[in-house]
């Protein structure tokens, strides 16, 4: 997955004004404790952080 296209669903699924706040603030253990940004700077997929954050905030399946 683009990282274009993770912002463009990050943004679809929190809003276009949120979805950065998420990221830069939101620590999840699944990601190693990293937030969303910390983790695609560590190198982590975007595909692989998108479907973490899908597993830990119930987003739907149509939206994955």
């Amino acid at each position: 997955m683009r990282l274009t296209v993770f912002w463009q669903r990050m943004a679809e699924h929190f809003g276009p004004g949120y979805a950065d706040t998420f990221a830069r603030d939101h620590v999840m253990s699944d990601l190693g404790g990293r937030t969303v940004h910390e983790a695609l700077d560590a190198g982590w997929d975007a595909k692989e952080v998108w479907q973490v954050v899908c597993a830990v905030m119930d987003v739907p399946r149509e939206k994955r």
